[in-house]
């Protein structure tokens, strides 16, 4: 490190002399004490950073800390500069009496490792709940996160053809390493051709404000989730604009990569589930295997160029080959179809029959993100989830015309998911056969399967539900006053087939009401 006579004690001999941990980047020192963390950027130029001075040092550490605070505020303490007292030793925010400063450090909140994402994977605690959790998180964060022309020139499609090219050019002469010329080319053309077939869909979403100044770096390892629910999400990029800048699904595809190249597909797949439906954001299943390939596709480059490094130690080159391999079969596992067949399942009935928990286990059972009205609705009408909309029944945001915008669109949505070739639950109370006739079309237009989940339970045993849940705060409307004019309201189901038509008595645990919809489904038991 810069500033001072080589005969001096170094910021690392000082530091780790004081009990801290030193962990090293190819771009950062990290020195790790009991609560606190103090990380130092090293003085180095890779033509995509350029740390030489100590004033770039000091510029990006304070955009670190201001970038980083979007989405882990209490971690990110502040910037420090490093002086040097009176003996040569490295003082940590020390008195401008001792002069200016040598260098500058990013002061954080150590979090436990065993809180990290990565972590949590290894030792069985990161499950659904927890990616979900970090879903929510992260749909807040590029709700509020800056979107305009200069972000959106990042997702046009020219711009991320330029980023594809780029990687297949600075991997030629060692991509064979890993996997054959065939197979290199055939990536190759698929991810061009995509971006070529599909050029719309990412001007659709560039106009639509889906590119944005995200976090660039979403692995597991930046990733948090204490007991108590908190999520912190560290280390987003801050050196280098355009890695940063990108289509929301970007970010989250880099996450699921990671899940899947952890062996966790499942999770990968209900992290997406989960962000799609809580930013109303389900074209992104549109772009998401691309973007997954091409996030892989990145990781795979990184570790080959520490693989050739001829200065590495042997064994950081091994890991990183192995590493780099499989990251390259991951790119590769991208472009083809998903592990779960497409299909459609509609879970309707009554207000309070349990129609909400219903999908969510199917949802979770077959991998299936879940397109709910409730949601839709108050997107649509552009309130949070849990802003009641207490019209009359039949009236206002529950008339006739907003009613049918809502169908449409869950349809709509649907539609984008099994395009991807992936399943999808529709969960709405299809009282009317008209809706329940555009799900069954939606599924004879693609050819696949359909079942319609009728979840139903005793007038009494529903008004004793809604009490309770107007007790508390929920994301459906339906309540009490309402239900006798909802029943009805309720066409019967007629114009669907045995095989078709499942109906369930909810009047049961969620547990054996899940179960009954399986065996209805032809699925047996869940296990």
């Amino acid at each position: 490190m810069p500033g001072g006579d080589p005969q001096q004690p170094t910021l690392a001999d000082d530091l780790q002399a004081r009990g801290m941990e030193l962990r090293e980047t190819h771009i950062s020192q990290v020195f790790l004490a009991a609560h606190d963390v103090y990380k130092i950027k090293k003085p180095v130029d890779f033509g995509f950073l350029d740390f030489r001075t100590l004033e770039a040092r000091e510029h990006y550490c304070h955009r670190e800390v201001e970038l980083n605070r979007r989405l882990a505020p209490r971690v990110y303490h502040g910037v420090l500069p490093i002086r040097r007292d009176p003996a040569g030793h490295h003082v940590l925010g020390g008195d401008p009496a001792l002069g200016p400063p040598v260098d500058w450090a990013v002061h954080m909140l150590r979090l436990p490792d065993a809180d990290a994402a990565d972590q949590r994977l290894s030792t069985g605690s990161l499950g659904r709940e927890q990616v979900e959790a970090l879903a929510s998180h992260l749909a807040r964060f590029h709700a509020s996160a800056r979107a305009d022309e200069e972000t959106a020139r990042f997702g046009a499609p020219e711009v991320i053809e330029g980023n594809v090219r780029e990687n297949f050019e600075q991997t030629a002469d060692s991509a064979t390493h890993y996997l054959s010329a065939r197979e290199v080319g055939a990536l190759r053309d698929w991810q061009l051709g995509f971006l070529s077939e599909h050029r719309t869909r990412f001007e659709a979403r560039a106009r639509a404000g889906r590119v944005r100044d995200g976090h660039g770096d979403l692995r597991l390892e930046h990733c948090y989730l204490d007991a108590d629910g908190r999520v912190d999400v560290i280390d987003c990029i801050e050196f280098n604009e355009r890695f940063r800048y990108g289509d929301v699904c970007a970010d989250i595809a880099f996450l699921a990569m990671d899940l899947a190249w952890h062996e966790r597909p499942d999770l990968a797949e209900a992290l997406v589930a989960a962000y799609a439906r809580e930013s109303g954001d389900y074209d992104l299943y549109g772009v998401v295997d691309f973007y997954e390939s091409y996030r892989a596709h990145v990781r795979a480059k990184i570790s080959s160029f520490v693989a050739e490094d001829e200065h590495a130690e042997s064994a950081a080159r091994s890991r990183a080959a192995a590493l780099a391999r499989k990251y390259y079969l991951l790119a590769e596992a991208c472009t083809r179809e998903p592990l779960s067949p497409p299909r459609v399942i509609v879970v309707g009935g009554a207000i309070a029959s349990g129609k909400s928990e219903m999908a969510r286990r199917l949802g979770a059972h077959f991998g299936a993100p879940i397109v709910d009205a409730d949601r839709t609705r108050k997107q649509l009408a552009g309130v949070a989830p849990e802003t009641p909309l207490h019209d009359a029944a039949f009236s206002g945001h529950y008339g006739p015309e907003m009613t049918a915008r809502v169908y449409a669109e869950v349809l709509r949505r649907a539609a984008v998911v099994l395009d991807s070739g992936r399943p999808v639950i529709l969960e709405a109370t299809y009282r009317a056969r008209e809706h329940r006739l555009q799900a069954r079309a939606l599924a004879a237009r693609v050819n696949v399967p359909f079942h319609f989940v009728e979840c139903s339970a005793p007038e009494a045993v529903l008004r004793e539900r809604l009490e309770q849940r107007a007790r508390g705060t929920s994301i459906s409307d339906g309540r009490s006053d309402i239900l006798t004019s909802f029943l009805a309201s309720l066409e019967p189901v007629e114009e669907l087939g045995p095989g078709e038509h499942v109906p369930v008595d909810t009047r049961r645990t969620p547990g054996d009401s899940f179960e009954a919809a399986l065996a209805g489904l032809g699925e047996g038991q869940s296990g």
